[in-house]
C-alpha cells in the first residue's frame, strides 16, 4: 500500500512538472530590438517567445502581467564587463590582483552577477578575468545551474598578453608577481595558450594588441599582425571569435587585418580606422563610461571642470565612428565603475551623438548578432524569453532605462 501512495505522488508531481508555463505581458509598448511598437502584447510559453502583437489569442489558463506607462524590450547585452573587478575608487586594480583572494572575487562577482541581472541586462560579454583564472567560467556555470541568480555569460578567462606588457609592474626585477592575464608569445606559446583557454572553458579569446609599455610608458603595439592572425585562425577552427584591446592606430590595424570580431575602447583611432573597420564588418565597442568614472577617480569633477582631454578625445573617435557609418557595441567596461550601473554607457552614447533608438539597437540586436547569440536580443516569436520592462519611453530618455520593473530571463521571471 504505502508503495502505491508514493508512485501515485511521483506521478501527479511529474504532471505538475510537464505543464506549460503561459504568460502574457501587456505593456504600453514594445521595442523589438530594431523599432518601437504601440500596444504591442507579447505572450510567452515556457522559455520562448510565442506571439508578439496587438492583440493575441492565448489560452485559458494564461497568467496576464499588465505593465502599465512600460515599454518592453529584450534582454539588454552588456558587451564589455567585468564580474571580478569592482570599482577602482575602493581598491585599486593592482590590489585587487595582488591581495584579494579567489574567495573574495568570487563572491563578490555573484552579487555583481545579481545586480547585472537586476538591472535589466540578462546577458554579459565578460572579457577577462584580471588575475582570477578562470573563474568566470565557475561563475557562469554557477549561473547556468540556477544555483545564483544571474546573466548568461560569454566568457573570455585568463586574456592574452605580450610578454613584458601588462601588469601589475614596478616591481624589483628579481620579483615575480601574479600578471591580470596570460602572457605569451610567438607561433609556439601562442597556440599552447589559446588552445589551453579554450580548453578550459573561454567562448571569446581576448588580445591586447597594444598596451602602455612603450618608451615613457605610452601605449604600442604588442602583437604583431602575424601573431594576432595566429590566434585568430585557431579560435575560427573551433567557432570562436578574438576581440582585441586597442587604443593605437597601429594596435587596430593589426587587429583589424588579422581578423578580430571587435575593437575594445579605440580611443586613438582615425577616420582611416574606422574606415578600414567598416570595410571588415569589425564592431566597435567604445566603453565610454569607464574613461568618464576613471577620470573622476583621478579627481576631474564632472560637470564644473572642463573636460580632460581623454574626454575629449573619447568624444571626437567616437562621432568619427557615427560619421564612418561602424557598427557600434554597447559595453562599457563595467567593473571599472559599479555593476548594476550598466546603463551608464548607454547615457554617454547618447548623450555623445548616438541617437536613442540607435543605442538600444546597440545593446539589444546588434550586440546579438555580433556576439553569435541565436534567439536573442529581439521581441520576436521563436526567440528566448529575455525580456525587460521600463517605466517610460527611452527611445525618447535614454535613462528611463534606469527604471527597471520588470526582468524574465529564459521564461523566469527575477522581479516583478
Amino acid at each position: 500500500m504505502r508503495i502505491s501512495i508514493v508512485v501515485l505522488i511521483i506521478v501527479f508531481s511529474f504532471q505538475l512538472s510537464a505543464q506549460d508555463t503561459l504568460t502574457l505581458l501587456k505593456p504600453a509598448r514594445v521595442f523589438d530590438g530594431e523599432i518601437l511598437h504601440e500596444n504591442w502584447q507579447v505572450f510567452v510559453r515556457n522559455k520562448k517567445i510565442e506571439a508578439v502583437g496587438e492583440k493575441l489569442n492565448i489560452p485559458a489558463n494564461t497568467e496576464i502581467i499588465s505593465l502599465p506607462n512600460t515599454t518592453l524590450l529584450p534582454g539588454l547585452i552588456e558587451g564589455h564587463s567585468h564580474l571580478l573587478l569592482h570599482p577602482y575608487n575602493e581598491v585599486s586594480w593592482d590590489d585587487q590582483v595582488l591581495k584579494e583572494s579567489h574567495a573574495e572575487r568570487i563572491i563578490r562577482a555573484a552579487l555583481h552577477a545579481q545586480k547585472t541581472l537586476l538591472a535589466g541586462f540578462t546577458t554579459v560579454r565578460d572579457l577577462g578575468t584580471e588575475g582570477s583564472g578562470y573563474d568566470d567560467v565557475g561563475l557562469k556555470q554557477s549561473i547556468e545551474k540556477g544555483i545564483i541568480p544571474g546573466p548568461r555569460m560569454i566568457v573570455a578567462g585568463r586574456a592574452l598578453v605580450a610578454t613584458g606588457s601588462y601588469g601589475p609592474k614596478g616591481f624589483h626585477a628579481e620579483i615575480s608577481v601574479p600578471q591580470g592575464a596570460e602572457e605569451a608569445d610567438g607561433i609556439d606559446n601562442l597556440s599552447k595558450a589559446v588552445r589551453t583557454q579554450i580548453g578550459k572553458g573561454a567562448d571569446v579569446i581576448k588580445i591586447y594588441a597594444d598596451y602602455r609599455w612603450g618608451l615613457m610608458k605610452e601605449a604600442q603595439p604588442t602583437f604583431l599582425e602575424s601573431e594576432i592572425k595566429l590566434v585568430v585562425d585557431i579560435a575560427k577552427s573551433s567557432g570562436r571569435d578574438v576581440v582585441a584591446h586597442s587604443s593605437t592606430p597601429e594596435g587596430m590595424k593589426r587587429a583589424i587585418m588579422a581578423g578580430v570580431k571587435t575593437i575594445e575602447h579605440g580611443d586613438g583611432a582615425t577616420s582611416e580606422v574606422f574606415r578600414l573597420m567598416k570595410e571588415k564588418n569589425v564592431c566597435y565597442c567604445p566603453t565610454i563610461a569607464a574613461g568618464d568614472a576613471t577620470s573622476q577617480y583621478k579627481g576631474w569633477k564632472k560637470g564644473t571642470e572642463p573636460e580632460p582631454e581623454r574626454i575629449q578625445q573619447k568624444r571626437k573617435s567616437f562621432k568619427m565612428a557615427l560619421d564612418e557609418g561602424v557598427q557600434i557595441c554597447m559595453g562599457g567596461d563595467v567593473g571599472v565603475f559599479p555593476h548594476g550601473e550598466n546603463v551608464r554607457e548607454m547615457e554617454l552614447m547618447a548623450e555623445y551623438g548616438m541617437k536613442p533608438q540607435e543605442v538600444l539597437r546597440s545593446a539589444t540586436s546588434v550586440n546579438a548578432d555580433f556576439f553569435r547569440l541565436k534567439n536573442l536580443g529581439k521581441i520576436k516569436s521563436g526567440y528566448l524569453a529575455d525580456i525587460i520592462a521600463v517605466e517610460g519611453n527611452p527611445v525618447l530618455n535614454i535613462s528611463d532605462l534606469r527604471k527597471v520593473k520588470f526582468v524574465m530571463k529564459d521564461g523566469i521571471i527575477f522581479k516583478k
